[in-house]
C-alpha cells in the first residue's frame, strides 16, 4: 500500500514555513493503519527486538500494537512528571526550544535489545534523547523503526550508529 498517499500535508503548522505531515488521515484508514503497523513490526522483527520502546505520544499508537504482534513488552518514554517511579531524565534541543524525556529506571532487563518506534524523525533530537534513555536504563539499542523520515532535516546524523528503518520518506 502507498502509505504516503494517506498522510495529509498541512502548510504553515504549527508556525509559518512548516509543512506538517499529519498522520491522523493514515490512522483513520484501516488498510493504511494495518500496513504501517505490519511494516514497522517487520522492521522490529529483523532487528530482533526483545522490547519495543515508544516515545510520547505517537509512539504510543504504534508501539503497543507492534509489541503485541511480536510477543514482547512495551516501554513508554514520557514527558516529565508522567511516570510514578524513579526515572532517568534527558534534556534535548528541539526546532523550537528544548524539552525533556523520562523513562523508569527499572524499565528494562539488563542488555535487553530495544527498538525505538515513533511516527517521525525530523531533526533527530527526540529520537536521540530516547536512545540515551534506553542505554542509560541498561538496555541495548538495536535500532529504530519509524513511520516517516523528513530526510532534508538530517535527523539520522544525530542518532547512534544503529539501523534506522522508515516506511515513508519526504
Amino acid at each position: 500500500m502507498d502509505l504516503q498517499s494517506t498522510i495529509r500535508s498541512i502548510p504553515d503548522f504549527p508556525k509559518p514555513g512548516i509543512l506538517f505531515r499529519d498522520i491522523t488521515t493514515l490512522l483513520q484508514n484501516p488498510a493504511a493503519l494495518h500496513g504501517a503497523i505490519a511494516g514497522m513490526t517487520y522492521h522490529c522483527q529483523i532487528l530482533e527486538a526483545d522490547v519495543i520502546v515508544g516515545i510520547e505520544s505517537r509512539g504510543f499508537i504504534f508501539g503497543p500494537a507492534i509489541a503485541q504482534q511480536l510477543g514482547v513488552g512495551f516501554v513508554p518514554i514520557r514527558k516529565p512528571g508522567k511516570l510514578p517511579a524513579a526515572t532517568y531524565t534527558v534534556d534535548y534541543a528541539l526546532e523550537y526550544g528544548t524539552d525533556t524525556l523520562e523513562v523508569h529506571q527499572d524499565a528494562f532487563e539488563a542488555g535487553a535489545k530495544a527498538v525505538i518506534v515513533d511516527d517521525l524523525i525530523a531533526t533527530g533530537g527526540t529520537a536521540a534523547a530516547a536512545a540515551q534513555l534506553v542505554t542509560k536504563a541498561g538496555a541495548t539499542l538495536a535500532g529504530f523503526s519509524v513511520l516517516i523520515e523528513l530526510v532534508d532535516l538530517g535527523g539520522r546524523s544525530q542518532l547512534p550508529n544503529v539501523p534506522v528503518k522508515t516506511l515513508v520518506s519526504y
